[in-house]
């Protein structure tokens, strides 16, 4: 198998992680089991190697120019310490990536960005720097990253570190923490639908960590956790997956991600198609679809109504937490309504199913 490693694979190895190629990486599939996995992050905690994300730093006088000319949200008006969460679009409105903003200071923020997308999303930075004063530097190599996903993480994260990680507030971060004794920038987003933290670190100290967090968490259940059941919980929160919900071809506006395209910015790459987008109504749109007949949507199965085409599977799959099959499919706009009833064609067999409302799934 080819493929870049963590700097955790001799621990993925020791915790029994089923090793797969993914975007260019050997990760754990899964360790004790996807469906075990996904009810301990549910209910309990789960901790992921997210080591293979890109960490891209940018700085310089205009460093929030530059990055208000290439995402979509709004990026004026944040604090120190806050994250923010954008697409990232190419002239014709598609979808080059969606990102993670930190901003550190003024003059200073960090990117994170999607391992399978680290090169791509670089070289298009680079491309579209001209004019900013603004420096680019790549650390995805130098990071490692931790998340440690469920209702039990801040009881667990709490018993390693003296600083008070409980008073993070959602979508914010802070640095230099000790963790564990190794110095570490802790926040607070996630990607399953539950609360949780990213711990990130240089990689030497990061196998550390891992063993130090899965030693604190041992009472609380706290189970390591692959891409598996990081899949199902993101996709239960139709929570989007580059290459899925989100792509060239696939819009913002038309994944349903409205809410982080600010059109009224004074520009940014991508405005005008996505103006015309919405103006002219969109084509496609991403929707919640429930699998009322025997069977499971795949990526890539065909949506039918009235005798034709009318979409396509993006995710698809069982949900654990809800005992159904679920799937979310880019369908043809004039079908795009709550209650309508479609197909999924399943092998050549046309299965019974509903669009529904998403999220499939929000914690209490």
């Amino acid at each position: 198998m080819q493929g870049k490693k963590t700097p955790l694979f001799a621990s993925h190895q020791k915790y029994g992680g089923k090793i797969v190629e993914f975007g260019g990486w050997l990760l754990p599939v899964q360790y004790s089991g996807i469906i075990e996995e996904h009810a301990a992050v549910r209910t309990k905690a789960g901790l992921f190697d997210v080591s293979h994300m890109g960490e891209i730093w940018v700085e310089g006088r205009d460093a929030l120019a530059f990055l208000q000319n290439l995402v979509t949200n709004d990026l004026a008006g944040m604090k120190n310490g806050q994250i923010r969460y954008s697409p990232m679009c190419y002239e014709d409105g598609g979808t080059v990536d969606d990102l993670l903003i930190y901003r550190y200071g003024e003059t200073c923020y960090l990117v994170v960005v999607n391992a399978a997308n680290i090169d791509k999303d670089r070289e298009w930075m680079i491309k579209n720097m001209a004019g900013f004063e603004a420096v680019l530097t790549d650390k995805s190599d130098e990071t490692a990253q931790l998340a440690l996903q469920g209702p039990l993480s801040t009881a667990i994260l709490s018993k390693l570190t003296g600083e008070a990680v409980a008073d993070i507030a959602f979508y914010h971060f802070i640095d230099d923490v000790a963790v564990a004794g190794k110095k570490t920038m802790v926040s607070r987003t996630g990607y399953t639908g539950e609360d949780g933290y990213e711990i990130y670190c240089a990689p030497e100290d990061v196998t550390h960590l891992w063993e130090s967090i899965m030693e604190a968490g041992r009472e609380e259940g706290l189970l390591p956790a692959g891409l598996g059941c990081r899949d199902t919980l993101r996709f239960e929160s139709c929570l989007p997956l580059y290459g899925h919900e989100l792509s060239a071809g696939i819009s913002p506006l038309a994944a349903g991600l409205g809410r982080f395209v600010k059109l009224d910015k004074a520009s940014f790459i991508g405005r005008e198609a996505l103006v015309r987008q919405k103006e002219a109504g969109l084509p496609l749109k991403v929707m919640g679809v429930e699998v009322t007949g025997r069977g499971i949507a795949r990526a890539g199965y065909p949506i039918k109504a009235d005798g034709r085409v009318i979409g396509t599977v993006t995710t698809g799959s069982p949900a654990p937490t809800l005992g159904k099959n679920m799937a979310l499919a880019l369908v043809d706009a004039a079908y795009a309504e709550i209650g309508r009833e479609i197909a999924v064609e399943v092998r050549g067999k046309e299965i019974a199913a509903v669009i529904v409302a998403k999220p499939f799934y929000k914690r209490s």
